[in-house]
């Protein structure tokens, strides 16, 4: 069984109003385990509770009620937050000084000895591509300049877990590109990755598994896969079949066809009701190049939990 970067049980958030005539339940009870190595998106509307729970683990505010770990270490203690870095969203740094000078700043604040703190700047500044603008003061920087050098920023003290908020907010398609390459690549490392985004593309894209928050609550957790496969929908490429095959099996839609060859919806209850649906269209002559479980994307699914009443 993979070890847990984060652990969290029952955790939750209750705010009371200015009079405290009123409470806000920012985030209700929440189980949630995120493993080590793996890269894991938090989605959810505004007001959802993202924010929050994430504050929650970088011990920003305290919660109401339950508990969390970061690597075995309670979210309590300073301990479990030396092994982490952030990149908030919105995050401002100096305007007067370069690029170079603002990892020089967060290597001193890290605790990054003076043997080790040019090398490690400048090996980050290379890997989010930026050295040749290291000299620039950071207020001539672009939005996505400024969203790489917070990143380079939250990985200067080496972390084995880093939250990143919007990591690509306001970055260029070749940009985001450069991003989600460096975040393979950190994952291939073993750190782990926690994103919290409105670009589901994005996410869809890189993460290993996926958490939707609504009003606080947890509605959905699973890998990209199991989430976006549509149960008992398969997409089949094949022949055409005969109509008579067609009107024998109803549950076959016709979709497209191109290049000789037809795709159709077939719904089937189970793995042996596929299978003898394919026999049947066999029998009949029908030539099958493949047959594969038909996904939503990822945006598709949000949107159907977010504006599900019953959630």
């Amino acid at each position: 069984m993979p070890a847990s970067a984060i652990s969290v049980k029952g955790l939750s958030k209750t705010y009371n109003s200015a009079f405290g005539k009123q409470e806000v339940h920012a985030l209700r009870p929440l189980d949630l385990t995120v493993n080590e190595g793996e890269i894991f998106g938090l989605l959810g509307p505004n007001g959802a509770g993202k924010t929050t729970l994430v504050k929650l683990l970088l011990g920003i505010v305290h919660p109401t009620e339950g508990s969390g770990e970061l690597f075995g270490i309670s979210i309590r203690s300073p301990e479990a937050r030396k092994a982490v870095g952030f990149l908030p969203e919105n995050h401002r740094f100096p305007e007067f000084l370069t690029g170079r000078e603002t990892l020089d700043l967060y290597a001193r604040m890290s605790g990054t000895t003076d043997m080790d703190r040019a090398n490690k700047s400048e090996e980050l500044l290379e890997r989010v591509r930026l050295t040749g603008s290291a000299h620039r003061r950071v207020k001539t920087y672009s939005k996505g300049m400024m969203q790489r050098l917070g990143i380079a920023q939250a990985l200067m003290s080496n972390p084995k877990l880093v939250f990143l908020d919007e990591p690509t907010d306001g970055v260029d398609p070749v940009g985001r590109r450069e991003i989600r390459d460096l975040l393979l690549e950190l994952k291939a490392e073993g750190v782990t990755l926690f994103l919290n985004s409105h670009l589901l593309s994005e996410i869809e894209r890189v993460c290993t598994r996926v958490a939707i928050l609504k009003e606080g609550r947890l509605v959905r957790e699973g890998t990209v896969e199991e989430l976006t496969t549509q149960d008992r929908i398969w997409r089949l490429r094949s022949t055409p079949i005969p109509d008579q095959s067609l009107g024998d099996h109803a549950h076959l839609v016709s979709d497209a066809q191109s290049n000789g060859l037809s795709e159709y919806r077939l719904h089937a209850a189970d793995r042996t009701a596929l299978n003898a649906s394919l026999d049947h269209l066999r029998l009949a002559g029908v030539e099958i190049e493949s047959v594969e479980p038909l996904r939503q994307s990822l945006e598709e699914l949000f949107i159907d939990v977010v504006e599900d009443a019953s959630t």
